[in-house]
C-alpha cells in the first residue's frame, strides 16, 4: 500500500460532508469547519463532529435536528460501529475494534507509515539559514535554521519537490569595514586557529574606528567601492572571507544534521540589480524621493520602500526582487518560502507587494519567528557580547554526555560520545521546534534537557525503551515473530493509543500546511505519553500468546512513528540511552 487511502480522520470527514450536500443540497457550507476532530474523552466516541451548531440557522432547525437529519437513519460509515447524537448537536463516531485494527495493520505494511504525498507535482523553494560572512554563527542563527530545515524536511516527506538556498550574507557595506580592519588589525595566529572569530574581532575594531574616525569611515567606503568594482586584491580578500566562513558555517551544519541544495549569496544577484530597477522603471513603479530610488505603495497601506540608496548603492529590498526573478527564471516553484525572525515582517510585506505589482504569481511566504534568548543574556554582534552557536552545541553535548553516563555507565565511550552528541543537540533543536515559532523562546537547559518534560530527551528515551522492548521479546521468544499474529484491541488504552497512530499523517499534513513544526512536536509528545500509559497498565511479555505479540506490534508502531517524526524534526532516535 502507498498513499492509496485516504486517512481514517479524513474519510469521516467527507462522509459527513457526503452527507451534508445529499441532505442540504442548497445550503452553502463552505465557511463551515466540516472536519471530524478526535474527542479528547473517550466516553464521548472516538471522533466527534461538531459542526451543527453553526449549520443549524442556515437550515432553520435546531442544532440537534440538523445532526438527526444527517445521521439518525442512515448506517454509520465504513469502520464505525456506532454513531451517537449528543448535546446540542455532537455526531459521535464510535471506531469497530476490528476495523481500527486493519488500520493500524494497513499503516504497519506502509514504509511510510500510511502518510499521503500531497505534494507530488509542486516545487517549493525555501529559504532559510542564512548567516552573514566573516561573523561566527551565534544563537540568533539557531531558529531559522532548525525551523528552516524541519519544514525542508516536512515537505520532501509530503512529496513536495524542494530546493533548499542558503542565501548567505555575503555583499554589501560591511566589506569595505573588514577589509580595513583585515589590513591593520589582522593577527594571523588567531586567524589560523579561530579564522571566523578573528574575522569578526577585526571587524568589531574597525567598526569602532568607523565611528570616532570619519577618515576611516570614508577609506572603508573607497575599499567597498573597490570590491564592487572588481579590484583584484579586494576581491581575492572577499572570497578568502567567504571561503574560512563557509568552512566554519559547514562544520556546525554537519552537527546540526542540516544541508542545502544551493547556497547562493546575496553577490551571486549583484550583476541582475540594475536590471530589477530597469524593470521597476519600465512597469512605471520607480519613483525618485530626496535622492534614492522608492516604490510607493499606499494602496497596499505600506510605507514607500526604497529600492536605491542615495548614493546609489542597493539594498536587500533590491536583492531580494533580483533573487526571486532568477529563481523564478530557473527553477519555476509554486511557492518560496523564507523562514527569518520577526523583524523582517515589514520588509517581506513590502517586497512581496513590489513582486505582486511586477506580476509574479508564485507564492511568496515569509515565515516569521520570535527570537530565542537565554535568561538574563542579550545578543549584540557589533557590540561582541554574542553567544556563539558552536559553544552552545558543546555545552548541550557535554551536559549530555553526563546523562548518558550517568544513566548507562556500561556503555562503550564510543558509544556514549555518539549518544551524548544526538541527544544534545537534539535537546537543543526541540526546546525550539516544540514551541509556536512566532513566540519569544527563554531557552534553559533544564527544560531541553529534562527526562520527564516535553523534551527531545523525554520522546528519544521512549523510543529508546521500545528498542528494548523488542529486544527482550526477541531473548525470551528466540525464533517467533511478533508479526505473524494479528492486532487484537481489548484495552482502553490500547484503542486511545491505535487512534492516535491513525491521526499521523493528519498532523504530517497540517504541520507542513502551517509551516508548524511544533504541531508534530506536540503529537509526538501525546503519543509518547499515551505510549507511557499503556507500558505501565497492561502487561507486555508476561500476557498470553497472542496478545503479548499483538502488543508489541503495537511498540513497534509506535516506535516507528517516534523515529520518523523525530527524523522529521532533524532529531536522531538512538536504540538506546
Amino acid at each position: 500500500m502507498k498513499n492509496k487511502r485516504l486517512s481514517l480522520q479524513q474519510r469521516l470527514t467527507d462522509w459527513m460532508t457526503g452527507r451534508l450536500r445529499a441532505v442540504f443540497p442548497d445550503m452553502d457550507f463552505a465557511s463551515v469547519e466540516m472536519q471530524v476532530q478526535p474527542t479528547a474523552n473517550p466516553q464521548f466516541g472516538d471522533f466527534q463532529w461538531n459542526a451543527a451548531m453553526k449549520l443549524a440557522p442556515r437550515a432553520g432547525k435546531k442544532p440537534r435536528d440538523v445532526a438527526g437529519a444527517l445521521v439518525g437513519s442512515v448506517p454509520p460509515p465504513e469502520g464505525v460501529a456506532r454513531l451517537e447524537i449528543a448535546g446540542p448537536g455532537f455526531v459521535n463516531f464510535y471506531l469497530d475494534d476490528a476495523s481500527l485494527a486493519r488500520e493500524l495493520m494497513e499503516m504497519e505494511a506502509d514504509e511510510r507509515l500510511g502518510v499521503p504525498e500531497p505534494g507530488r507535482g509542486h516545487r517549493v523553494v525555501m529559504d532559510y539559514s542564512s548567516p552573514n560572512v566573516a561573523k561566527p554563527m551565534h544563537i540568533g542563527h539557531i531558529r531559522s535554521t532548525v525551523i528552516g530545515n524541519a519544514l525542508d524536511r516536512l515537505h520532501r516527506f509530503m512529496g513536495y519537490d524542494v530546493i533548499a538556498d542558503n542565501h548567505l550574507g555575503d555583499w554589501g557595506t560591511q566589506f569595505g569595514i573588514i577589509i580595513m580592519g583585515y589590513r591593520h588589525f589582522l593577527d594571523r595566529e588567531a586567524l589560523a586557529n579561530a579564522p571566523v572569530e578573528e574575522l569578526e574581532r577585526v571587524y568589531r575594531v574597525s567598526y569602532e574606528r568607523s565611528k570616532e574616525d570619519e577618515e576611516w569611515l570614508n577609506q572603508a567606503r573607497a575599499e567597498l567601492v573597490k570590491l564592487q568594482a572588481g579590484d583584484p586584491d579586494n576581491l581575492a580578500l572577499w572570497e578568502e572571507f567567504i571561503r574560512l566562513s563557509k568552512q566554519e558555517f559547514d562544520r556546525t551544519y554537519k552537527r546540526l544534521g542540516v544541508s542545502f541544495d544551493i547556497e547562493r549569496g546575496e553577490s551571486w544577484y549583484r550583476d541582475r540589480l540594475a536590471g530589477v530597477i530597469s524593470l521597476l522603471k519600465e512597469r512605471g513603479l520607480y519613483e525618485e524621493s530626496e535622492g534614492a530610488g522608492v516604490v510607493k505603495l499606499d494602496a497596499e497601506g505600506l510605507p514607500l520602500s526604497i529600492v536605491r540608496k542615495s548614493d546609489g548603492g542597493y539594498n536587500y529590498t533590491t536583492t531580494d526582487l533580483a533573487t526571486v526573478i532568477s529563481r523564478v527564471e530557473e527553477f519555476n516553484p509554486d511557492r518560496i518560502v523564507y523562514v527569518t525572525d520577526e523583524r523582517q515582517q515589514l520588509h517581506f510585506r513590502q517586497f512581496f507587494a513590489i513582486a505582486a505589482k511586477l506580476g509574479f504569481k508564485v507564492k511568496l511566504e515569509h515565515v516569521w519567528f520570535g527570537l530565542m534568548r537565554l535568561p538574563d543574556a542579550t545578543f549584540s554582534t557589533r557590540e561582541g557580547n554574542v553567544i556563539k552557536l558552536e559553544r552552545l552545541l558543546d555545552e548541550a553535548v557535554s551536559r549530555a554526555r553526563e546523562m548518558v553516563r550517568a544513566a548507562s555507565p556500561d556503555m562503550p565511550e564510543e558509544n556514549q560520545e555518539l549518544v551524548a552528541e544526538a541527544v544534545g543537540i537534539g535537546a537543543v533543536k526541540y526546546a525550539d521546534l516544540s514551541q509556536n515559532p512566532q513566540s519569544l523562546v527563554t531557552f534553559t537547559w533544564e527544560k531541553a534537557l529534562s527526562l520527564e518534560g516535553n523534551s527531545a530527551p523525554y520522546l528519544q528515551y521512549a523510543y529508546a525503551r521500545i528498542a528494548s522492548v523488542r529486544d527482550k521479546y526477541h531473548e525470551q521468544f528466540p525464533g517467533r515473530n511478533f508479526l505473524d499474529y494479528p492486532i487484537v484491541l481489548g484495552e482502553e488504552v490500547e484503542r486511545r493509543l491505535s487512534i492516535l497512530l491513525t491521526r499521523f499523517g493528519d498532523v504530517l499534513v497540517t504541520a507542513t500546511n502551517a509551516c508548524r513544526p511544533n504541531y508534530l512536536a506536540d503529537y509526538l509528545y501525546d503519543l509518547s505519553q499515551i505510549y507511557s500509559a499503556f507500558y505501565q497498565n497492561v502487561p507486555f511479555l508476561k500476557a498470553q500468546d497472542g496478545v503479548r505479540e499483538s502488543r508489541i506490534r503495537l511498540c513497534d508502531l509506535v516506535a516507528r512513528t517516534l523515529r520518523t517524526g523525530l527524523a522529521l524534526l532533524g532529531i536522531s532516535s538512538p536504540d538506546r540511552i
